[in-house]
């Protein structure tokens, strides 16, 4: 029994022993870390920001009858390019009967006052042929008869506007609904059949169609007031739409608001830029784009990648690591200029030709390995 537990207590020490060895022959073979350097270089940095907004027509306006009535024809439909002048729709008058009666009540007391001036009329030229009356008086009366046949004819006027939507022989200019401008018809919100409003002082009057011309479009966007006092009314600007990714489209700032909105806890300004459109381009209204503008550039300068650097825990101050003769790395403390984001432009700190610590992450162990300066 006794020699059954010395083999055992052998045993044990013999891989205990192992153990150890191979414990300490890990750990001298673990391979040393070694970091990838680069060096300060010289280059362009732009530090831009982008406003987001959308594609809207410069001119877009919206037709409304002159009269109430039903739709009786639709000569377009969405999508079409018409010219200035063009029949859009046709609107087919339904008169007022009340307003009808009561036109047509005017027109017999017009007539009846019309009827009896003249007969006034007729009675006193003939007595002032006979010098009977004076001149003023028979002046008077034809004045009185030019007014009685002008009130009729204003009358008539009235019945016919009320019962037709124009004058007779007035063609139908209330009736129909004109192109103002030239251009796309972006929406026709009414069908044939429908009963429209007229647009007067009152009411705004229904829609019949909305024409845009979208050769000539705007980009409305929104920036933030951190950068807003970097923006310059007449500034180029590269806009960029969401459902034409492949190309940039020029444009010039035109408006930058005067006063700013509160949305989600951020203030925000309005933004207008001309946006230049070729001909071979089709664009839609309400398109999502973005503008990229330039707040800042300089040219030929010392920088960096900004993935170099690195910030300090407490004080939030940047540094990197620079390669010493011996392999070893120290920190440096430095002085930040522009950025784009990729490359930022080095003020004070390095020099040309340090090499630069590449890191990912730098651990406890390897900060107390570093020297600081």
């Amino acid at each position: 029994m006794k020699k059954v537990l010395k083999i055992i207590l052998v045993l044990a020490l013999i891989l205990g022993l192992l153990a150890v060895l191979v414990y300490f022959k890990k750990a001298n073979s673990k391979e040393v870390v070694e970091y990838k350097v680069e060096t300060p270089f010289y280059t362009s940095i732009a530090k831009k920001t982008v406003a987001t907004g959308k594609l809207n027509p410069e001119e877009e306006i919206e037709l409304k009858p002159q009269v109430g009535g039903i739709i009786d024809k639709i000569f377009v439909d969405e999508g079409d390019l018409v010219k200035k002048g063009d029949l859009i729709a046709k609107i087919r008058v339904v008169p007022n009967e009340q307003n009808l009666a009561s036109a047509n009540s005017q027109i017999r007391t017009a007539r009846l006052s019309t009827e009896n001036s003249k007969i006034l009329f007729e009675r006193n030229k003939t007595l002032f042929e006979k010098g009977v009356i004076s001149k003023q008086d028979f002046e008077n009366s034809e004045l009185a008869y030019n007014q009685a046949k002008e009130q009729l004819g204003q009358a008539q006027n009235n019945f016919q506007i009320i019962k037709r939507g124009s004058l007779s022989g007035g063609g139908a200019a209330n009736t129909n609904i004109i192109a103002q401008i030239p251009g796309t018809i972006l929406e026709i919100p009414v069908r044939e059949g429908d009963q429209v409003i007229e647009s007067n002082s009152f009411n705004a009057g229904t829609t019949i169609a909305t024409i845009a011309d979208m050769t000539k479009m705007i980009f409305e966007g929104k920036v933030d007031e951190a950068e807003v006092d970097k923006l310059e009314e007449g500034k180029d600007i590269k806009v960029v739409l969401g459902a034409i990714t492949d190309k940039d489209f020029p444009a010039k700032l035109t408006f930058v608001a005067p006063k700013g909105k509160e949305e989600n806890g951020a203030v925000q300004f309005t933004i207008k830029a001309d946006v230049t459109v070729g001909e071979s381009t089709k664009i839609r209204a309400g398109y999502s784009a973005n503008a990229e503008i330039e707040l800042a550039a300089k040219d030929s300068v010392f920088a960096i990648k900004e993935a170099l650097l690195q910030f300090n825990r407490i004080t939030e101050k940047p540094f990197v690591e620079i390669q010493k003769d011996n392999g070893k790395f120290k920190k440096k403390n430095v002085e930040l200029g522009l950025s784009d984001g990729i490359n930022v432009e080095i003020l004070e700190g390095i020099e040309e030709g340090d090499k630069i610590k590449v890191w990912n992450k730098t651990s406890d162990k390897d900060e107390d390995e570093n020297e600081n300066d």
